[in-house]
């Protein structure tokens, strides 16, 4: 046997458990496969599981093929057990870590996955965590739990955290092409991590700490938020001074250093950008200190939604708010996904479900959404629709967005993303940060 042939067939033979079967855990198993690994899927969503055995998507950007070729090569195992996890060489949580109602860290999942891995966990197994959290979580939260069972870390068993950075939607930075920051909680630890992602990541980024990588994902995600609110701030001030910021970011974007654009929107959303920080500032006011930059930032972020609102109320005037039917396009939190956590749009329509007459949406992606404690559907956009309605708020950009048909029949649009520039039709269009041209 060749020594290609060799390896491949010690390759199938490799089995990993990937816990949590969302926006990074489905792209990772399916990572893992391609690269000839056995995934044991693991998620407590008994709907996901049904669909991933019988071949079928729910993740936009995930096709049904490619969960199809996983399963029939048996190189995919979906399940809602941890019973077997023991036959695998590495455990990769990739679980939600969202907020509490208070705007504080909520690791129920984490926990939760990190008891069923400690009661099954065994000599030599490689634990790595990849969902965003605050620094010391890996070493203060997880290890404690696995170390509870009488294994020593870096000796019995290893602990790693690799943040995870996938941008959904975006169809030009592959997975495996996303450089990989690495940390392990001993020498051993990120040697092992190294060996296992390297056969599947093309380039990784040593660490020195555990904490140092949660750090990363953090500075990532609130250089974003900053920056995303900052240009948010300037949008707000652009309409007061009747200046056209999508034109001032275009003329800075000209300067060939020192300068990244940014552009305005309804706010920062995603399961990212804006939960990140929270666990931050969280961590940090546990040493008595705290982010100006962050707790501005939060405050111009949230406050969007609101602004937008008065916004309306001022430009549909001498129509009321309150009589008005608006419809907004758009729920998912950016263009061309099916994600709408944490949306600006869906806090947008709250914001108007309380002083306007009637609010409805449209989203190719998104059928449905609950917003201030109401599940509504997505409407279907026509003449009709439109004909209807006293304004249109483009909130989300997908490439899909029917721009002529709104601009030829509704009498009104409120354009939050800059995508009627440029264009004719019989609508009044105010865009937002656009000096109310």
């Amino acid at each position: 046997m060749s020594t290609e042939s060799t390896d491949l067939f010690r390759m199938r033979q490799r089995t990993v458990a990937i816990i949590g079967l969302g926006y990074v855990g489905l792209p990772l198993a399916l990572l893992f496969a391609r690269k000839g690994f056995h995934v044991l899927g693991i998620d407590l969503d008994q709907h996901k599981i049904e669909k991933l055995s019988s071949g079928e998507s729910y993740i936009l950007e995930v096709k049904d093929v490619e969960i199809q070729e996983a399963i029939a090569a048996k190189r995919l195992t979906p399940t809602v057990e941890y019973s077997q996890i023991d036959t695998a060489e590495a455990v990769i949580i990739c679980v939600p870590t969202p907020l509490t109602a208070y705007g504080t860290p909520d690791l129920s999942f984490l926990t939760q996955a990190a008891r069923e891995i400690g009661c099954r966990l065994r000599e030599g197994q490689l634990v790595i965590l990849e969902s965003s959290t605050y620094p010391g979580t890996t070493r203060e939260v997880l290890l404690p739990v696995l170390s509870a069972f009488d294994l020593v870390v870096g000796v019995d068993f290893h602990l790693a955290y690799s943040p995870e950075r996938v941008d959904p939607g975006n169809q030009d930075y592959r997975v495996a092409d996303i450089p990989k920051v690495i940390s392990g909680i001993t020498p051993n630890c990120l040697n092992r991590i190294e060996e296992l992602y390297g056969c599947i990541f093309t380039q990784r980024h040593r660490v020195s700490t555990t904490d140092a990588a949660e750090m990363t994902k953090l500075l990532e995600n609130s250089y974003r938020l900053i920056n995303i609110s900052f240009i948010n701030e300037l949008a707000m001030i652009c309409d007061v001074l009747a200046l056209n910021l999508w034109e001032i970011i275009e003329a800075a974007s000209t300067k060939p250093f020192g300068f990244k654009a940014f552009y305005p929107g309804p706010g920062a959303g995603g399961h990212c950008i804006p939960v990140d920080p929270a666990y931050l500032a969280w961590k940090i006011k546990q040493y008595g200190i705290k982010s100006d930059f962050i707790q501005i930032s939060n405050t111009v972020n949230r406050m969007m939604p609101m602004y937008m609102t008065q916004q309306l109320k001022l430009h549909l005037a001498p129509k009321s708010l309150s009589s008005a039917r608006i419809l907004v396009y758009g729920a998912a939190y950016k263009r061309d996904i099916a994600d709408a956590r944490e949306s600006a749009a869906i806090e947008l329509i709250h914001m108007l479900q309380l002083e306007a007459g009637c609010v409805m949406y449209h989203d190719p992606y998104v059928p449905s959404i609950q917003a201030g404690g109401i599940m509504l559907e997505s409407v279907k956009l026509d003449e009709a629709m439109l004909s209807q309605v006293d304004c249109v708020i483009i909130a989300t950009d997908h490439s899909s967005l029917p721009l002529q048909l709104l601009l030829d029949h509704a009498p009104f649009i409120y354009d939050t993303r800059n995508v009627t520039n440029g264009a004719l039709g019989k609508a009044k269009i105010v865009r937002f940060g656009g000096g109310w041209s």
